[in-house]
């Protein structure tokens, strides 16, 4: 693991001095040298990153983020900032212990910040002995803290690698409850479960109880499990008046083998042109649920 997290504190490293000037740079350098050694030293770079590097998003171009996809697949640092990246940089460098790195990890996670937090769990697919921070994780995907609960949840390949499937539907389920997007969410089609998908109905039910809205999303879940007793709530949501609604039961439909769900497609002939087209997917769905309504 070694050699690999040198990689990846040369990837960040390389990115950050593009943008530093000679001043932060050498301040990060002299951080990096150190960060190994005493706990109090990482704690006070880890603090003053934002104040000595500014919160500048980090400009990386298609080049960055293959290379960063390349040297841990599911790595995704798109929308990191300065000071996040040069956090997680300090991580690694005070990773070189790896058998005592996860202890450290715990312990500033106890005092971080809001903005700690998310660099932290950002940074969980770096890490050695990934194993270890299951617990972790989780702490972060139950977080209130919607901002930390996506640093978890989204562009990160930690959950869908290491959750189990309660915890993984858990994450889910969250995702749905505060308003998450689920696109976001890596490896999510192949980490689908009839467990997930019956809970999610259920979700539906309430809601359509209540008279509240469900984001389109959800179906993406339900698809490969639709079964004879679900196309009623199927019906539903392909006769929506929203368009966006009947774009996710088509695109829901035409991954269940129930013969049903043949006769619910066919009631929108003109989205499934759109979707052979390639003009309707979930990722267009997913966008389409970040317009205000």
């Amino acid at each position: 693991m070694g050699s690999q997290r040198n990689k990846y504190l040369e990837l960040l490293h390389g990115w950050l001095a593009r943008q530093l000037d000679a001043a932060a740079l050498a301040w990060l350098d002299e951080q990096l040298g150190k960060a190994d050694g005493a706990d109090r030293d990482l704690y006070l770079a880890v603090g003053l990153a934002p104040r000595k590097l500014g919160k500048a998003d980090l400009i990386l171009c298609a080049d960055d983020l293959a290379a960063a996809d390349a040297a841990r697949p599911g790595w995704n640092p798109a929308g990191w900032s300065v000071d996040q990246a040069a956090r997680i940089a300090l991580l690694l460098a005070a990773a070189r212990d790896e058998g005592g790195f996860p202890a450290k990890l715990e312990r500033l996670c106890n005092t971080a910040d809001v903005r700690e937090l998310i660099a932290f769990y950002q940074g969980l697919p770096l890490y050695p002995n990934q194993k270890a921070y299951v617990a972790r994780a989780g702490e972060g995907a139950r977080t209130n803290m919607k901002a930390v609960f996506e640093a978890v949840a989204h562009h990160n390949p930690y959950p869908a690698e290491q959750f189990d499937e309660h915890s993984w539907n858990q994450l889910v389920l969250k995702a749905v409850f505060v308003g998450g997007a689920l696109n976001p969410i890596h490896d999510f089609d192949r980490r689908r479960n009839e467990d997930l998908a019956r809970t999610l109905v259920d979700y539906a039910h309430e809601r359509w109880a209540a008279s509240r809205v469900i984001t389109p999303e959800l179906w993406r879940a339900v698809g490969p499990f639709i079964d004879e007793p679900m196309l009623g709530d199927m019906k539903r949501v392909a006769t929506s008046d929203d368009p966006v609604e009947r774009q996710a039961a088509v695109l829901a439909l035409r991954e269940s083998g129930t013969p049903g769900a043949t006769v619910l497609i066919n009631l929108s002939p003109d989205i499934v042109s759109e979707v052979e087209a390639g003009r309707v997917s979930w990722e267009t769905v997913a966008e389409e649920c970040k317009k205000p309504q």
